[in-house]
C-alpha cells in the first residue's frame, strides 16, 4: 500500500485521553483509520496489504485533528522505528494544538 503525503492533508492524533495540545514526540499521521484504531491502545495492529486494519485494542478512544498548519520536516518527521508502511507515522517535533473529532 502506498501512502502519499499530502501539504495541505489532515493529521490525526489517536488517544484514550483529553488534552487540548499534543506534546513533542507523539505519533500522528495522515491515515485516519489508523489514528482511530491507535486510539483504543492496542497491543497488537496489523495492517493488510490492502490497508485493512485490524487490532485487539479495547480502551475508549478519542480522534483529534491538528489544529494547525504542519510541516513535514521541521514539524513533523517520518517515525524512525515504525513497523508500518512508509509516510504511516510521524513524530512532533514541537507541541502542536489539536481538535477532538470523534469519542468512541
Amino acid at each position: 500500500m502506498l501512502l502519499e503525503i499530502r501539504n495541505d492533508g489532515v493529521w490525526y492524533h489517536g488517544s484514550n485521553v483529553r488534552f487540548a495540545v499534543l506534546k513533542q514526540g507523539s505519533t500522528i499521521t495522515q491515515w485516519k483509520a489508523l489514528a482511530e484504531a491507535f486510539s483504543h491502545k492496542p497491543t497488537v495492529l496489523c495492517c493488510d496489504d490492502d490497508g485493512k486494519i485490524s487490532h485487539n485494542g479495547i480502551e475508549k478512544g478519542y480522534l483529534y485533528v491538528i489544529d494547525e498548519p504542519v510541516k513535514v520536516g521541521v514539524d513533523v518527521y517520518p517515525h524512525p522505528r515504525t513497523t508500518l508502511e512508509t509516510n504511516a507515522e510521524f513524530l512532533t517535533a514541537r507541541p502542536l494544538k489539536v481538535k477532538m473529532i470523534e469519542g468512541s
